[in-house]
């Protein structure tokens, strides 16, 4: 199949940038979309021009870091999928596709398709962890934990950080990421000890890093490639509110 792009390309953060046209021709429908975009920098190359810089690393759905808005939604139209896991017999011959990357305040673009998720990575060091101390394995094996809060928080850990919660919100709140990493740890006896410090230091972080709040958009649920639910962005309210009284910040 042949088709018609229209590329964003932008050369920093200073940059105003631009779409820019290019045409794929005999494009496989068994192709991935990544494979897709090597196939039309091969030609760019070819040719002496600059390719399209694009982030991606495992290409199997699992890292998060192929970040691209396909006809305005990110990943593109196959709900539940990357862009990389996205196979370009979702298209037709004669398709005209828009390329662009995330765009929020806390994502600068890099280049291109490449912005720049490390306040993501932020949020996750203010307190996306455990440091106490939890016991061997043998003890991890001891510790019964109730089914229904095991499903819970292994739902949550599908989370991969890719930002496309981020990119869907028009408030470009990162809610759902940090509820995703609040609840997954609040779930299990071994995060417990810290829920409270961790839902108050995420949440600021999530604040100075420049996302916007949450006003019930539901988007980022609709354009998570994990389906990661608003449910974890209740609870995260919950834990923070528990929080606030358990350290008697509410005066």
């Amino acid at each position: 199949m042949d088709l018609i792009l229209y590329i964003w390309r932008q050369n920093g953060p200073e940059d105003m940038g631009r779409l820019e046209q290019h045409r794929a021709l005999h494009i496989s429908p068994d192709m991935s979309f990544l494979e897709m975009l090597d196939q039309v920098n091969e030609a760019l190359i070819k040719e002496g021009r600059e390719p399209v810089a694009f982030d991606h690393d495992c290409r199997e759905g699992i890292c998060g870091m192929c970040s691209q808005v396909i006809n305005g939604i990110p990943h593109g139209p196959q709900k539940k999928t990357t862009v990389c896991q996205l196979h370009m017999r979702n298209f037709k011959d004669g398709d005209t596709i828009y390329i662009e990357p995330w765009k929020a305040r806390a994502f600068p673009v890099i280049r291109d398709l490449i912005v720049d998720r490390s306040s993501l990575d932020r949020i996750v060091q203010s307190g996306g962890y455990v440091s106490v101390h939890t016991g061997g394995v043998p003890d991890a094996n001891a510790i019964l934990i109730p089914k229904e809060d095991a499903d819970s928080a292994m739902d949550a850990s599908e989370c991969i950080g890719c930002g496309a919660c981020v990119a869907a919100c028009p408030n470009g709140s990162a809610m759902l990421f940090t509820a995703a990493k609040v609840s997954h740890l609040a779930a299990l006896p071994q995060g417990r000890v810290e829920a409270a410090r961790r839902v108050c230091a995420m949440t600021e972080a999530m604040l100075r890093e420049g996302f916007g709040n949450c006003s019930n958009h539901y988007a980022c649920e609709a354009a998570c490639p994990k389906g990661i639910k608003v449910k974890f962005i209740a609870k995260l309210n919950r834990e923070y509110i528990k929080a606030q009284f358990n350290t008697g910040r509410n005066t």
